[in-house]
């Protein structure tokens, strides 16, 4: 692997669409090559296509966190739906919460970034940089 890479995203090979309403699925864990937490980017073809199909992580035990990057997302977390447009930030740290989102723009881009949970973070990042960080 590569010791740093950069690309646009148009640049970084997609998964084929499947269906018709199908998002463009640009797969950059696998791309690149990362190994600590999964990273994909999914970008809507029409208003109202799936981004992210209904699903929990309880078997993985993933702890994933959404990022709408373009347009305006409507997301679905255990039955109760939230619209998110850009730069809406989604975080899902319970495993077991049953989470899906559809596009409400053509175009609609959402980041998602996941991984194991842990009993606890660790960083090159200093603590006391975080004393004042509130958190929920």
């Amino acid at each position: 692997m590569a010791r740093f890479a950069v690309r646009r995203l148009e640049d970084v090979p997609r998964i084929p669409i499947e269906e018709p309403g199908d998002p463009e699925w640009y797969p950059l864990q696998h791309y690149f090559g990362f190994t600590a937490f999964g990273a994909n980017v999914y970008v809507a073809s029409e208003a109202g296509g799936d981004l992210l199909g209904a699903h929990d992580e309880t078997a993985s035990r993933q702890e994933e966190l959404y990022l709408v990057v373009a347009g305006e997302a409507a997301f679905t977390l255990d039955g109760e739906t939230v619209d998110a447009p850009a730069v809406t930030v989604v975080a899902v740290p319970d495993p077991t919460v049953v989470r899906g989102a559809t596009a409400k723009t053509a175009g609609t881009a959402v980041v998602a970034l996941g991984g194991e949970a842990r009993e606890e973070f660790r960083s090159s990042w200093q603590p006391k940089w975080f004393e004042r960080a509130p958190q929920l």
